[in-house]
């Protein structure tokens, strides 16, 4: 049994514990430490300017375990650059003896400690080789490799560990166990577990000091010990606040949160640093833990910011073949009176394409304004004056609508909302121009665990809504309430390649009848948000006028449901299948799903770096004969 041990002040594993067999080799690392040769040798040779190209093939021959081809070709340069020539003799030479410690340390992640490698050109290891070496054009390059034996952890310890509060999050989750494959990345995922967690109970300066490495080559296994410095106690201490920005310091500090004298939690510095970026005024945010910890056992931070441009426009649109070309702008100010106040202005039209007759588009012009740390940190006030002309399938409406109200993080997970409103509609459908003067109040609430807003692979999201108003022209009292779940569970490779999502919504309308209230508050489905393959707002509550004619209005309740399967083909493409469903139906207690309308179909995905532009051709299969035959939805994001 041989013994290797050392001690490193910060942890950075690399790979692997000894090689077995490269007597020859130029370069040699251990768990990142580099021994001796490596980069100098070739960034040395890599200097030397060589002109003349020198073409060479490559074959490997590696045993040992079933995936070792593929292991040496992912980790090879000379295997990944065989198609060009390399940069004459340095360069060949150069990539060849780097090799031995790529394949190495890729065989080492994989806990394969015994490996043997040789990398021959024309019968000579390249780490005999010297400029002076007679290497010809079209050189025959052998890589051959031996996996030997997969290693096992022995003894795994953490010495100082703290106490594991959460199951999921301790190094016998990440494999640092005894029996697991010694994979070398998890002895570091192990030590940064440990460490965060002694951070999680205030101790700030929590680090890896030493790190003990036996490894036994009769039995194959690794004995492991890491050892913790947890570091004292730590309490947040003075906030300040620098940087070139007009915003007003004061409030910067205070946007944080930090309370002095408050025990550290991470968590809450990084919400601290969420809050100030969410206030949009800012084009870079570092917010700096101080390297030392005073007597009193505070640690200062210190904040640095720089301001984005305080006004912007910005142009947006979608498009649908059932529901056409839209287009919105906007104009915003974003710091107004120096506490990161916005100030902004919306236009939109939608519906082109559609139609000839301007009366027909959609329209939409407001004013919001937004006042972030409103009686505290975590509550922003909002208010907004919208005017709107919306032409639907089933109505029209014409309405300015004034709203008020305060929103909450209430953690870093759920946010809550309270607006008060009063809207003056007018609306004409096959019940005649009606008018209606509504108030009331909007409550919702938002739940999310989703590990990404616009491209979930795991996790949920709740949303629930309650609409308690007062319509005055015909005197009636109603509720509107809706609760929204989805799902996402992801698979393969970082639970990326193949997720399963899923998506239900039911909502419920108590009071008025259909006639007497405002269809904007009643319940339509359909459209690329909803049910693909229906138009938009097409899928309603089916009425009878005195000439026995049908027509759709919105409904007093609703269930929409939507599965997906997403696959992702690479790290630009993806595809997707997917299944919609949803009814309508006239009664508050989803009385009769009968007439569920199913819309199924396919779709691609282009990702970048903002989320994933979105592409879906969905058909009805239960169409109707004023349904089109398929829809076709473009967007920014998934669809749900």
């Amino acid at each position: 049994m041989r013994d290797i041990h050392y001690s490193l002040l910060t942890a950075g594993l690399a790979a692997g514990v000894m090689i077995a067999t490269v007597p020859s080799a130029g370069a040699f690392e251990i768990f990142g430490v580099q021994l001796w040769g490596g980069d100098d040798d070739e960034d040395e040779m890599g200097r030397i300017e060589i002109s003349d190209p020198l073409p060479y093939t490559v074959t490997i021959q590696a045993t040992g375990v079933d995936d070792a081809q593929s292991i040496v070709e992912s980790a090879s340069s000379l295997w990944k650059d065989r198609e060009e020539p390399a940069a004459g003799k340095a360069g060949l030479v150069s990539k060849g003896r780097g090799d031995y410690r790529r394949i190495l340390s890729a065989f080492y992640a994989e806990g394969y400690y015994d490996t043997a490698i040789s990398i021959e050109a024309n019968g000579a290891e390249f780490s005999d080789l010297t400029l002076g070496s007679d290497i010809p054009p079209n050189t025959n390059v052998m890589i051959r490799v031996n996996a030997g034996g997969q290693f096992t952890f022995g003894r795994t310890e953490v010495e100082n560990a703290p106490v594991f509060e959460d199951p999921d999050r301790t190094p016998a989750a990440v494999g640092f166990e005894t029996g697991e494959v010694a994979i070398a990345s998890g002895i570091s995922a192990a030590s940064a577990i440990a460490v965060e967690e002694w951070r999680r109970q205030s101790r700030a300066k929590a680090q890896e000091i030493d790190r003990s490495i036996t490894a036994n080559h009769e039995t194959q296994q690794l004995d492991v010990t890491v050892t913790l410095d947890p570091g004292p106690e730590v309490r947040n201490g003075p906030v300040s606040a620098r940087g070139n920005t007009q915003v007003d310091e004061e409030f910067i500090i205070y946007m944080t949160d930090l309370e002095q004298g408050k025990s550290y939690n991470p968590e809450e510095v990084t919400d601290a640093r969420n809050r100030l970026a969410d206030l949009g005024v800012f084009s870079s945010i570092r917010l700096e833990e101080s390297e030392y910890v005073a007597q009193n056992g505070e640690m200062p931070y210190v904040i640095t910011v720089e301001d984005m441009e305080r006004r912007g426009i910005g142009l947006g649109g979608t498009y649908s073949t059932i529901d056409g070309l839209g287009l919105s702008a906007y104009w915003l100010h974003r710091n107004l009176f120096g506490r990161a106040e916005q100030l902004r202005f919306d236009a939109s039209i939608e519906g082109l394409g559609t139609t000839n007759n301007w009366e027909d588009y959609d329209y939409n012009f407001g004013v919001s304004f937004t006042k972030p740390g409103m009686f505290s940190p975590r509550a922003t006030g909002y208010s907004s004056l919208v005017a709107s002309q919306l032409d639907y399938e089933n109505y029209r409406e014409t309405s300015i609508t004034a709203r008020a109200g305060l929103s909450w993080d209430l953690n870093r997970f759920a946010t809550g909302d309270l607006y008060g409103f009063a809207s003056k509609s007018r609306y004409r459908d096959d019940f005649g121009t009606r008018d209606f003067l509504t108030f009331g109040l909007e409550g919702r609430g938002e739940y999310d665990r989703r590990d990404n807003e616009f491209d979930a692979t795991r996790g949920y999201y709740l949303l629930a809504t309650l609409q308690p108003f007062y319509e005055a022209e015909y005197g009636n009292t109603a509720v509107r309430g809706t609760l929204e779940g989805r799902i996402f569970k992801g698979f393969g490779e970082d639970d990326r390649k193949v997720v399963l999502a899923g998506r239900a919504k039911v909502g419920s309308f108590y009071g008025a009848p259909i006639s007497e209230s405002p269809p904007d508050l009643l319940f339509f489905a359909g459209g690329g948000g909803s049910v693909r393959g229906y138009e938009y707002q097409s899928i309603g509550v089916q009425q009878t006028d005195a000439d026995g004619d049908t027509f759709t209005t919105g409904g007093r309740s609703l269930m929409e449901l939507s599965g997906e399967v997403r696959y992702r083909i690479n790290d630009t493409f993806g595809a997707v299948a997917f299944t919609d469903a949803g009814y309508v139906d006239t009664g508050s207690a989803f009385d009769d799903v009968s007439d569920l309308k199913v819309g199924t179909g396919l779709g691609v995905r282009y990702y970048t770096g903002f989320g994933p532009l979105r592409l879906d051709v969905a058909v009805p299969l239960d169409k109707d004969e004023d349904d089109d035959e398929f829809g076709v939805y473009i967007g920014i994001g998934q669809a749900f």
